[in-house]
């Protein structure tokens, strides 16, 4: 939200009482516990919890998961400098590699909990209000078990076992360290975070007056996908045993009451879901709202992609994020305009450099930067292969999504950084649709399906209006077409639930979930090692790399966490 860059952080200082006279004097430049109980300090607390979003750093990049979802989905190289570069970003992307001391892991970890501790903190003051003297108590609460239940939400998916610390916990636990991370089974703990969103489902409105505060169709849609990735059981193992219907149907429904509320669209071009004009757009159910200028040092912009920008003169530094052959491949159409679902890797256009005799989703070019292809629609400005930073490791191509234009608003330098104060989206109303189609497919339902998943593609083929060269021309070659059954595919269930994983793939590509999917589908062992098979011929630095069944579903639980814990915490299977 942009009235974020109104707010002064409070930060909070708790100690033991002591008997030392000096010892409880309140310290300068700290707010007292007393200070916060004040209607107006309470409501700044619940902003200083919405900035948590944002605090993430270039090696902790939860806001968008891109260097623990896109690298590991096989999405994307890590990029940059070489192995060493970020090293702890190679061994989360080769998975042999990774260690129970990698620092990336343990960040995120405490990052994450950072964000808990901040919503807990604020709803033991909001609780600690009254009505008459609060009127938006229930409102406010209900904003922070959104917040929370975000943070939870991605600790599960990254490392499935994990402490459960809510207000109450916090206000009587000495230490995060005291709760054990294997307390609560996985069931229990999805029951905990779904509990949040329905909380906050019930008591946020419909449209807030401040824009990205959280609403009714974002906690109902957080709901939905906490539940279908609930709904796919899994053992001690992380094997997918079962995929529980029931939720799948409660999927559905949270789904429906998003899409009847008629406050949210798919936007007209694909494109406009990555430009800064247009945040908080007709799809944006629920966004992080960054800022500059802002009378901080260098603004509340994005610093979770500050490694991501070309290495050319117009910007520097540091090519990471770097798309992979295979998600290229992933875009190529056939004679139909469908996806190639079996053979799109045999061919490689990244080698070949031929985008015109090959036919596309247009969403290629909104997603990766090719070399003589214009970069974030700037005709003008011609991306080269020059501009990435190391091509023997990891090839020409960089991601775009995340990036803007230097000539942009929103464009901002913090040497040797860059970065925008572009929104990043959460969840977009493109996600509501394709949770529904999915929900009905492992229904069995998946007739029903087909308008939504063609609602996807009919606004990616007409995204073109952009993706023009200097001279006017497309800048690749778009042949793409709408599912038609018994005319261009066979709609079995088998076949939809193909199309429905492509089409998150493609949708989604370098947005940072992809390895999530693959986990919750059940299928990211044989998914990731197969990638690896072809890729590590095409790059050397995957020369090596392997998915280890059983493990490698999850981050292990870092060695600094279980030492903090004295030996509570329990390491993950496999680690």
């Amino acid at each position: 939200m942009k009235f974020i860059k109104y707010i002064t952080v409070f930060i909070l200082c708790i100690t033991a009482v002591s008997c030392k006279k000096y010892l409880d004097e309140t310290p300068q430049a700290v707010v007292s516990q007393s200070d916060l109980t004040t209607p107006a300090n309470t409501d700044a607390m619940v902003i200083a919890a919405y900035s948590a979003l944002g605090n993430d750093r270039f090696f902790i990049p939860f806001s968008s998961m891109w260097a623990y979802g896109s690298i590991r989905g096989g999405d994307a190289y890590k990029g940059g400098g070489g192995t060493g570069d970020v090293g702890e970003f190679h061994q989360f992307e080769t998975f042999i590699n990774n260690t129970v001391t990698n620092g990336s892991g343990d960040a995120v970890f405490y990052q994450l909990y950072v964000g808990i501790a901040r919503c807990n903190t604020a709803l033991q003051l909001v609780e600690g209000q009254t009505a008459a003297a609060y009127p938006l108590k229930t409102q406010r609460a209900a904003e922070l078990k959104f917040l929370r239940g975000h943070f939870y939400f991605l600790l599960k998916i990254l490392f499935n076992h994990i402490p459960y610390v809510d207000e109450s916990i916090q206000k009587s636990a000495d230490t995060y360290g005291s709760i054990s991370n294997v307390a609560l089974t996985s069931d229990q703990l999805w029951n905990k975070i779904a509990d949040d969103f329905r909380f906050a489902s019930a008591n946020l409105p419909a449209t807030q007056s401040d824009v990205g505060r959280a609403t009714k169709g974002a906690a109902q849609s957080y709901l939905a996908k906490t539940l279908l990735y609930q709904a796919y059981a899994q053992d001690d193992k992380n094997n997918v045993t079962t995929i529980d219907k029931t939720k799948l149907a409660e999927v559905n429904t949270l789904c429906d009451s998003v899409i009847s509320s008629g406050k949210y669209s798919l936007t007209p071009d694909f494109a406009t879901n990555f430009l800064p004009q247009f945040d908080n757009s007709s799809e944006s159910v629920f966004a992080i709202q960054y800022s500059k200028n802002d009378n901080s040092q260098i603004g509340r912009t994005d610093a979770g992609h500050v490694l991501d920008y070309p290495m050319n003169a117009e910007y520097g530094c540091c090519g990471f994020h770097s798309p992979s052959t295979n998600m290229v491949n992933a875009f190529k159409t056939d004679a139909n305009g469908l996806p190639e679902f079996n053979t799109f890797n045999d061919n490689d256009v990244v080698a070949t450099g031929d985008y015109k005799t090959n036919s596309f989703d247009p969403r290629l070019d909104h997603t990766v930067a090719i070399p003589g292809h214009p970069y974030k629609y700037q005709p003008n400005l011609v991306y080269d292969a020059a501009w990435a930073r190391d091509l023997q490791s990891y090839g020409p191509l960089l991601s775009m999504k995340e990036t803007v234009a230097y000539t942009d608003p929103s464009f901002t330098r913090f040497p040797p950084f860059m970065s925008s104060s572009k929104n990043w989206e959460i969840i977009r109303y493109a996600d509501v649709l394709l949770i529904k189609a999915e929900a009905l497919i492992q229904m069995g339902r998946e007739i029903e399906a087909v308008p939504l998943i063609n609602m996807i593609r009919t606004r990616a083929m007409n995204s073109t209006a952009l993706l023009k060269q200097k001279d006017g021309t497309p800048t690749s070659n778009y042949r793409m077409d709408i599912y038609k059954p018994g005319v261009n595919c066979a709609w079995t269930n088998a076949f939809a639930m193909q199309a429905l994983m492509f089409e998150r793939r493609l949708e989604f590509a370098m947005e940072g979930y992809h390895f999530f999917d693959l986990v919750r589908w059940g299928i990211a062992a044989d998914y990731i090692n197969n990638y690896f098979a072809t890729e590590t011929k095409r790059t050397p630095h995957l020369v090596g790399a392997r998915f280890t069944k059983n493990r490698d579903e999850y981050l292990p639980i870092s060695q600094a966490q279980i030492n903090f814990s004295h030996g509570l915490y329990k390491q993950n299977p496999g680690w």
